[in-house]
């Protein structure tokens, strides 16, 4: 095992925070949407955060082996795990990246055209994309394990030295690269710029509308915060895609890129929290509110015994006495 360098622990942190904080945010997420669905019907809201809040579980359920792989910086699992973990990986933070597209997109056409977007704003509608966003993903990292030619990119140079994903040979290299950077145009770079106009336009059009200073104050947090997420996540790791077809080589920092991608997991449950139109500390309680029905009745009945009293008390008022 090597020595474990500030990186490392870096990186460690990071992948703790990501479990520790990011199951419980999306778990509680995802069962307030799910409620909300049953409730209230399924929106287009409800659709892509759901998608996103299972596509943030999938990547926390392989946390405890990136962990294990940086610091043993070994393969030490069965070969025919490697290319299944790099694929939920992988998918996980491309099908996040778009799903927040989506919703932006969203939010702009409901503010930008409110009467024609009613007309499509359906759950089904939403459905669809979602699987249409996640055929894309899965159809690009299918291409991307078909270039493997049958290996799983476990690569023994030396005992107890496998490497996942990380070395590969010139064959490889030039399906992969072309590959890469195709993704990171198309599952980025033009959702990125999606998102910046939408941000932009939503935020010009709230800007001119007559909204009060502190809703205004609130919506360009919500928006901005969103923005700066996808940002944040999901830049170094396709600047690595760019900078690898740019140099012909498989660039060596790919690893410590993607520690910035592991921490869309716990920001975008915030994110979705302020985006939903329950205030956050109100979530909590619609989770903690389902109680049975005979609870719910005895509520019912001291809240109608409450009122009863307080109204005999008013007709018992002296002062109500005398006016008599």
């Amino acid at each position: 095992m090597k020595p474990i360098s500030v990186f490392d622990c870096i990186s460690l942190t990071v992948y703790s925070f990501t479990f520790l904080l990011g199951l419980p945010a999306n778990l509680l997420v995802f069962f307030v949407y799910v409620r909300k669905a049953q409730k209230h019907g399924a929106t287009p809201n409800v659709v892509y955060t759901i998608n996103l809040c299972l596509s943030n579980l999938v990547l926390v359920a392989w946390m405890p082996v990136k962990s294990a792989y940086t610091v043993l910086d070994i393969w030490i699992l069965p070969e025919l795990l490697c290319p299944i973990y790099n694929f939920f990986v992988v998918a996980s933070l491309y099908g996040s990246g778009l799903l927040l597209t989506a919703v932006a997109v969203g939010r702009y056409l409901s503010i930008a055209f409110p009467i024609s977007y009613k007309l499509y704003r359906r759950a089904r509608t939403s459905c669809m994309i979602s699987a249409l966003l996640w055929a894309i993903v899965l159809l690009h990292l299918s291409l991307a394990l078909v270039a493997e030619k049958g290996a799983y990119f476990v690569s023994p140079f030396m005992p107890n030295t496998s490497k996942c994903y990380e070395n590969f040979t010139r064959e490889q290299l030039d399906v992969l690269l072309p590959l890469r950077l195709e993704m990171a145009i198309l599952l980025f770079a033009v959702p990125l710029l999606l998102s910046v106009f939408c941000t932009l336009r939503c935020l010009a059009l709230v800007k001119r509308s007559c909204l009060s200073a502190g809703s205004k104050r609130r919506i360009l947090a919500m928006e901005l915060s969103a923005l700066m997420v996808f940002v944040v996540c999901y830049t170094p790791y396709n600047l690595s895609h760019v900078v690898g077809f740019i140099t012909d080589s498989n660039m060596h920092w790919r690893r410590e890129a993607i520690v910035s991608s592991c921490c869309n997991v716990f920001l975008e449950p915030v994110v979705m929290l302020m985006l939903s139109p329950s205030r956050p500390k109100d979530l909590l309680w619609k989770v903690c509110s389902k109680q049975n029905p005979k609870q719910h009745q005895v509520k019912e009945t001291l809240a109608t015994k409450q009122r009863a009293t307080t109204s005999v008390k008013g007709q018992l008022d002296p002062e109500s006495v005398k006016a008599t």
